[in-house]
Parts: structure tokens; C-alpha cells; sequence
């Protein structure tokens, strides 16, 4: 999609609770893998506070954006912790939390603390929450860049001594000294189903639907699209501790049957749903631990690549 197109113009309905919030944020499906080898998805569940969505995820803004600004944060080839010179621990992280969304990490925030950067090793008592932050230093000029990411940056800074990280104190570099915006998502993984299915060999089971078993590849993008400077009024006026948007003026927030009725049809006809014999798309498991590569087209089967020739998975 061009820069130039106002995405709060285009969209003519929106998932989140804000109507004027016409963002997109987009982050991998988790599978799980069942041990004869066939791949189901795991549902996703509300966050605390966030009352009935089907599932999406929640975002917490630190500082507006741009229209047009767009990014990526993580990467979808890793399979391997690998230090990184542009970007701190923990960008992107796991939580065990008990079924009530319970959280036993000692008031640590997301990624802090023993929050591991890959899949957990042992199954949850209640759900899995996938943490991932977005680098918050911009350069000030350009709202996207070839590979979506180097016109912003992580901070820089002295690690936190009680959570490990430097997100929220962290100064911005002279080659991007703008600090906008810093971006959190939580997703809630319902992984309860799955508890009792864990592989007897203790091997973690679940998959991102890029075909990595690990966790190390979970990322996550972003394309701003707030109307006009709704957001920047909100986060100039409103300062309610727990960021519930009820309790802002600014806002029009939708009830949970405008927020689920907000969908987006299929564009490719293929089964994603049930248990599937591969991962939809071109996406074949890949352990690692050296990096993921893509699968040429002539070798993919996957309807997304040959245009309905041939199904990813037989139907059942």
C-alpha cells in the first residue's frame, strides 16, 4: 500500500475498541503440531479489560505517529537467539499467565524478568501471552524505508537492573532523534485445549505459521491509521492510570458486537481451519537453528502460490 494513502480514509470499519483507530497491527498465528504431524490453530482469547473481541491483540502507544508511517519489528528467518546490535533483549518475548490471565512474574512488565525470547518449554497452566515491542526512534523524515525498519530504531541506554530492559527510559540515537512512537502488543494464545496433548517426549509443540517451531521468529507489523490527530489529543488529555479508553472524551468506543462485526473476507480459498496436513500457505517447518530461507515458487504447492492448482492440505 502507498505511503500516501490515509488508511483512517480507506477502512470502512475497524476491529478496535477506538472507532477512530483504523490501525493495522498484525503479528503470526500460532499452531499447534500434533504428534502425528497434521497442524491446528490456537485460538486466540481477550485481554484482561478488553471485554469479548474475537481474540486480536492489545497495543499500548507511549506517542503518536505519522499518516503513512508504517514498521516491522523482529524477524520471521530466526531461529536461534542471535545478538543484535540494533535492538535490546526481550523485543520480543513469552508469558505463562493462569487461565483468569493470572500473572505470577512479580509485577515484572512484558518481556521482563524469566519471560523466555523463545516458545515455552512446559505447558502453561492457562494461556501463552506473545509480547512483542516496537523500536520507538524515528528519523524524523521518511514514514517507511526499502526494508521497513531502518528509518526507526530501538533506543539506547542502561539496561533496567529490575526487569532487564531499557524500553520505557531509553534515549534516541542523533541519526533518529525522534522518539515516536514506542508500541507494545500482547496477544492471548488460548493454549489450555492443547495441555493435555503436550508430546510425552516433553518437545514443544506449538508452531508460528511461518513455519517456526522455536518462537525466535515471532515479529510483528504496524501501519498507523488514526483519523485526524484523535490520538494525539487523547494521549495529550487523557491520563486514566489503566488507559481505558471508556474513560476518554476523545474517543468514540465501540461495544464488542461493533468490534466483531468488523471483518476482513478471504482472499485466497483454502482451508485454515481443523486439522490441517501442512501450514497454509508456502510455510514448511524449518527448526533451525540457522536461519529460515524461502521456498522458490516453482516448489511451493500452496494455493497462495499456484493460484488454486493444487490444496495446501487434503481436505478431511
Amino acid at each position: 500500500m502507498p505511503i500516501t494513502n490515509d488508511i483512517s480514509k480507506i477502512a470502512t470499519c475497524t476491529s478496535c475498541q477506538v472507532r477512530e483507530n483504523k490501525s493495522n497491527y498484525w503479528t503470526a498465528v500460532l499452531f499447534f503440531k500434533h504428534q502425528n504431524g497434521s497442524f491446528i490453530r490456537v485460538p486466540q482469547a481477550p485481554n484482561l479489560n478488553t471485554g469479548k473481541p474475537n481474540g486480536g491483540m492489545t497495543v499500548y502507544y507511549v506517542q503518536t505517529s505519522s499518516k503513512g508511517f508504517r514498521m516491522i519489528t523482529g524477524n520471521p528467518m530466526l531461529r536461534s537467539m542471535k545478538p543484535d546490535s540494533n535492538a535490546p533483549p526481550k523485543v520480543t518475548s513469552f508469558r505463562c499467565l493462569d487461565s483468569d490471565l493470572t500473572d505470577h512474574n512479580l509485577g515484572q512488565p512484558p518481556g521482563g524478568g524469566a519471560d523466555p525470547i523463545a516458545f515455552p518449554d512446559r505447558a502453561c497452566q492457562g494461556v501463552i501471552r506473545s509480547q512483542t515491542y516496537f523500536p520507538q526512534c524515528w528519523d524524523g523524515v521518511n514514514v517507511d524505508s526499502p526494508d521497513h525498519a531502518s528509518h526507526i530504531v530501538f533506543g539506547t541506554g542502561p539496561l533496567d537492573s529490575f526487569s532487564g530492559l531499557n524500553f520505557y527510559r531509553a534515549g534516541c540515537p542523533s541519526s533518529h532523534p525522534i522518539k515516536t512512537p514506542m508500541i507494545l502488543f500482547e496477544t492471548i494464545w488460548n493454549t489450555q485445549p492443547f495441555k493435555e496433548m503436550w508430546p510425552e517426549d516433553g518437545s514443544q509443540p506449538f508452531v508460528y505459521s511461518m513455519g517456526d517451531p522455536t518462537g525466535y521468529g515471532h515479529h510483528g507489523d504496524y501501519m498507523f491509521g488514526w483519523e485526524g490527530d484523535t490520538l494525539q489529543r487523547a494521549m495529550d488529555k487523557c491520563t486514566e492510570f489503566n488507559g481505558d479508553p471508556n474513560y476518554c472524551k476523545e474517543f468514540h468506543v465501540q461495544n464488542d458486537d461493533e468490534v466483531n462485526a468488523c471483518t476482513v473476507p478471504s482472499v485466497v480459498e483454502e482451508r485454515i481451519e481443523g486439522y490441517l496436513d501442512a501450514l497454509p500457505g508456502c510455510n514448511p517447518v524449518q527448526d533451525g537453528p540457522s536461519d529460515a530461507t524461502g521456498i522458490p515458487a516453482e516448489s511451493c504447492t500452496a494455493i497462495s502460490t499456484t493460484k488454486g492448482l493444487v490444496p495446501t492440505a487434503i481436505p478431511l
